[in-house]
């Protein structure tokens, strides 16, 4: 297991990456729902000048509202990393009970499961169901 100085590496290492994360969702939030310029400007027409600009704002909020969801995911799983800390669960593999590598924590704070575990995940032959938290 790991040591009391070790967690609390892992923990504010979590906690700067909670930080910048949820900074980054209010920042894609305000970007993906902006309103656009012409509004300040007194223009309430949100008709662009040629219809391609229609398609390219659509893909634009679509992709940045992609990024945001990918972005709240991996915030939920530095929450739970968080709350494993607090648990002293933090370094364990929720599947499978065992040790997860320390380097692996250096690489991925909020990893879950041991590298042997997330590849059959990842593979799908997993032989038995992912137990509820």
């Amino acid at each position: 297991m790991l040591k009391a100085a070790e967690l609390k590496v892992f923990r504010t290492t979590l906690e700067a990456l909670r930080a910048r994360l949820r900074g980054d969702v209010s920042t894609m939030a305000d970007a993906a729902l902006r309103h656009s310029g012409t509004e300040a400007s007194g223009d309430l027409s949100r008709m662009p000048i040629h219809m391609a600009d229609v398609g390219t704002d659509a893909y634009e909020q679509e992709f940045t509202l992609s990024l945001m969801a990918n972005e709240e995911e991996t915030l939920e799983l530095v929450e739970a990393a968080l709350a494993r800390i607090k648990a002293k669960t933090f370094g364990s593999c929720e599947e499978c009970g065992g040790v997860i590598a320390k380097k692996r924590l250096e690489a991925i704070p909020f990893a879950a499961m041991c590298i042997r575990c997330a590849e059959k995940m990842e593979s799908g032959s997993y032989d038995r169901p992912r137990q509820p938290r």
